[in-house]
């Protein structure tokens, strides 16, 4: 068992990764282009959602893994006046934050939807331009941070806003290990990792080196890379079945399916790429009232070269069942039970019932005292 001492622990590598090939391939495409807006990852404790964004730290260019605490403030995230530089010198400085640690490297979030809605605004602000701005204590500042942003959340302590949700670029949402095979692997290949870190690394090193220069290459070329007609045709198609609000899912599904063709090398975008990554960009965006596809779009390379292939997962989203009217509900049927007709709908006041007219007993006066 290697024994060699270090300041800092092990990051798990990303190409030993399993059973989560969807968020593997969504995170491939922000290292790629870290422009695509973030990808916000929901699911259940314990579906290495913190594991994977860590390891991906290690392959973009700062490998830098920055956290975001839930108590973080504004001033913390964006930056702000340097008091010891205005204390001491009585100069106007400006003291670099979180964002500034983050440049080229990965700022995550866990717990996103526990944010205050304007922390969260701010971050996909900068995480959408790649530019930070200051204006704030007497500071003018801008700077460069261009970062991988990762939100998670488990659905179970509340929701994101709309607005805020549609704003992530990708979405991918983590179901519970679907197999005993693939939890018997993921149970192994982490208890080795944990008994030895150095040497569990060292077997990985090979892959690891290999994917760093597929990721490098692919941020070299992502700008070069070209849409054919055809794929804006099937995109807008894509989005529009969707009912999607805006055009903001189609310009993530382009940008992200450029990503996926820069992994494989290639210089022109194709409806293959489009088939990819349409779930990533739609699946938090589709109205719920929309048709959804149910063939399940093809396994990525660029995911499945460093790992083993893992079962697709079915695009078609469960639908809500009608639920039995209740007993106690009033109906257009039965409109004695306080319901309306059924050209008023349910909730409409009922007829006025007719009252008998009672005979009330004439009542004495009171006798009142003299001053």
């Amino acid at each position: 068992m290697s024994t060699v001492p270090r300041s800092e622990p092990l990051s798990f590598p990303f190409t030993a990764l399993e059973g989560q090939q969807p968020l593997q391939l969504a995170l491939l495409l922000l290292a790629v282009d870290p422009l695509l807006g973030g990808v916000l990852v929901e699911g259940p404790r314990g579906t290495a959602k913190s594991t994977s964004a860590r390891a991906l730290a290690e392959l973009l260019p700062a490998g830098r893994f920055v956290n975001l605490p839930l108590g973080t403030t504004e001033e913390q995230l964006q930056g702000s006046l340097d008091l010891q530089a205005a204390l001491k010198h009585s100069e106007v400085q400006f003291k670099p934050g979180l964002l500034a640690q983050a440049h080229q490297g990965l700022l995550y979030v866990d717990e996103v939807n526990l944010l205050p809605d304007g922390l969260v605004d701010l971050l996909l602000d900068v995480s959408a331009s790649g530019i930070n701005r200051v204006e704030r204590d007497g500071v003018s500042h801008q700077h460069a941070a261009r970062m991988a942003l990762v939100g998670t959340m488990n659905p179970e302590e509340g929701q994101l806003r709309p607005q805020l949700l549609d704003r992530f670029g990708l979405f991918v949402r983590l179901a519970n290990v679907p197999d005993v095979a693939t939890r018997k692997r993921i149970v192994l290949t982490r208890m080795a990792f944990d008994t030895d870190p150095v040497g569990f690394v060292a077997r990985y090193a090979e892959a690891q080196s290999q994917l760093l220069a597929q990721i490098t290459a692919a941020r070299d070329r992502v700008d070069a890379i070209t849409w054919p007609e055809a794929v804006f045709d099937k995109v807008a198609r894509l989005c529009q079945l969707a009912q999607v609000d805006g055009v903001r899912a189609d310009l993530v599904m382009l940008r992200a399916a450029r990503a996926h063709a820069a992994l494989q090398g290639r210089l022109e975008v194709s409806s293959a790429d489009v088939d990819i990554v349409a779930e990533l960009a739609l699946t938090h965006r589709r109205n719920p009232q929309a048709p959804q596809e149910t063939t399940p779009p093809p396994a990525s390379d660029a995911a499945s070269e460093s790992q083993s292939e893992q079962p697709p997962q079915s695009k078609s989203q469960p639908q809500p069942q009608s639920q039995p009217q209740s007993q106690t509900e009033p109906s257009a049927e039965n409109p004695s039970d306080g319901g309306s007709s059924a050209a008023e709908g349910w909730g409409g006041m009922a007829a006025p019932q007719p009252v008998e007219i009672q005979t009330v007993k004439e009542l004495r006066p009171f006798n009142t005292k003299k001053a």
